[in-house]
């Protein structure tokens, strides 16, 4: 697209979603709502950006550099209307020239091809380009109202509508391309004589019409511009953006067993032949290296998995992790800022955490890596094809070097040279007999109980021998 500017609007303050945070800044597929929008903007490539937000929102300005955006913001003091909006929004672009591009922070399923659609009507020389949609339900939307030739002749908002034009199913999007030009004429002629005394935007269309001025109409599906105002159509977009991402993975060569119960955000990375079992949640900052299979009840965050990996079931990787090729990330295993290594294994219920695990390691059931100490985290480096055994605690800062073993229910508190084996627990004790004497014991003392009579519950003990609490079990 040449010479294309866009004005954002982001003022609302979204009371219906009974939030302190800015309407805008609720997220769907791991990203705000306003983001999403700046996104499809950077995608076409637009020239300059105006961002109009509300007082106390500077929050909202910081999202255009996370798309690579650097947004002109302006702030719309008093809430006027989407004209007094725009307004606002010109001022801050420097006199833009070409198109003008209106849209809502808070629509962000629009599609970067959707926008430049409309803009290619301005290049073909109209002054306004519109984008409705049809609807089986339009009220509470403004109507496009068009003559027998089906021209459009002016945009009614329905406090404003009469009964016939409330028929209309064409409804208004609120987004809107602009010669810059016919903008910069049109905005000082924008008065407030309606039901909310605001300044409408969409009355542009019938001033343009007036003075002869070429205006378009573009349709588009209703759900691209469905706007957002409680929780409840978050929800709806929330479910019509998995919708619209998993079908793009699926086409794409991933297989997805049970595709509504899987979840992705705005970023994440499924090469061609992943497997994704049911219920998996991705969050921010996923790649997932083809062949990968991500078994059920899985969740990742900020994870690259290797070709070949396996995870999970209910297995849960947090930000940092990083899997090498035909690694193994088991059932109820925990990771985190953790590096490990081609065809290493951890298999089940252990935590990693500040690691890095070498190739072919393996690490035993109900393994920890006691990173933090109540103020720091520390690493625990454990080498390539070490052992684990199963129970182990390894007490960062440590070392496991290459081929090392660590005996089973270990606590590790200093380094283990290669080749080496580590044994750090308490010397076994048997006593024998001990269990016979005990149950004996505990017997007699509730026989004499439920007798009424009195005595010493140790009264025969073996001389010398103490007993000891043994385990108890739940009953």
């Amino acid at each position: 697209m040449t010479e294309l500017s866009c004005i954002v609007l982001a003022a609302g303050k979204g009371t219906r979603m009974k939030s302190d945070r800015p309407k805008v800044m609720h997220q769907i597929a791991g990203r705000p709502l306003v983001t999403h929008v700046l996104a499809s903007v950077a995608e076409i490539g637009a020239r300059e950006v105006a961002l109009v937000i509300g007082p106390d929102m500077a929050e909202i300005a910081a999202e255009g550099e996370k798309v690579g955006l650097a947004c002109k913001v302006a702030v719309q003091q008093e809430r006027l209307g989407t004209g007094d909006a725009v307004r606002i929004g010109l001022m801050a672009l420097p006199r833009p020239s070409g198109t003008v591009i209106v849209l809502f922070g808070d629509t962000p399923l629009i599609t970067p091809g959707t926008i430049a659609n409309l803009a290619r009507h301005i290049e073909a020389g109209a002054s306004i380009a519109v984008l409705g949609f049809e609807t089986g339900r339009p009220t509470g939307y403004g109507r496009i109202l068009r003559d027998a030739q089906g021209q459009v002749v002016a945009i009614r908002e329905e406090n404003d509508a009469s009964p016939e034009e409330k028929a209309v199913t064409f409804c208004n999007s609120g987004v809107m391309a602009f010669n810059a030009e016919a903008l910069r004429e049109l905005l000082p002629l924008i008065g407030n004589d309606n039901a909310k005394g605001e300044y409408y935007l969409t009355d542009a269309v019938a001033l343009a019409v007036e003075r002869g001025m070429a205006v378009r109409a573009q349709t588009c599906d209703e759900s691209e511009v469905q706007g957002i105002n409680n929780r409840l159509e978050l929800s709806r977009a929330e479910t019509l953006m998995q919708v619209r991402l998993r079908e793009a993975a699926m086409l794409a060569g991933v297989t997805m067993q049970a595709p509504e119960t899987v979840f992705l955000t705005f970023d994440t990375q499924l090469a061609a032949d992943v497997l994704i079992e049911p219920n998996v949640v991705f969050g921010p900052g996923v790649t997932v290296e083809s062949g990968a299979v991500i078994h059920a009840f899985s969740h990742l965050e900020g994870t690259h998995v290797g070709a070949g990996c396996h995870v999970g079931p209910f297995a849960r990787l947090r930000p940092g992790t990083r899997l090498g090729p035909k690694a193994k990330v088991g059932n109820f295993v925990e990771t985190k800022n953790a590096r490990v290594g081609e065809r290493a294994k951890i298999n089940h219920l252990s935590y990693v955490g500040d690691a890095r695990v070498g190739e072919n390691a393996n690490i035993g059931a109900g393994t920890i890596t006691c990173n933090y100490d109540g103020f720091d985290k520390h690493m625990t480096d454990i080498g390539a094809g070490a052992f684990i055994g199963s129970n182990s605690a390894l007490v960062a800062p440590v070392t496991i070097a290459d081929g090392a073993y660590v005996g089973s229910g270990s606590v590790v508190t200093r380094d283990v040279e290669a080749g080496a084996l580590a044994l750090a627990r308490g010397v076994q004790v048997v006593k024998p007999g001990w269990a016979t004497r005990f149950r004996a014991e505990k017997a007699a003392a509730k026989a004499k109980s439920a007798n009424g009579a009195a005595g010493e519950a140790g009264e025969g003990r073996p001389a010398g021998d103490t007993l000891v609490k043994a385990g108890g079990q739940a009953d």
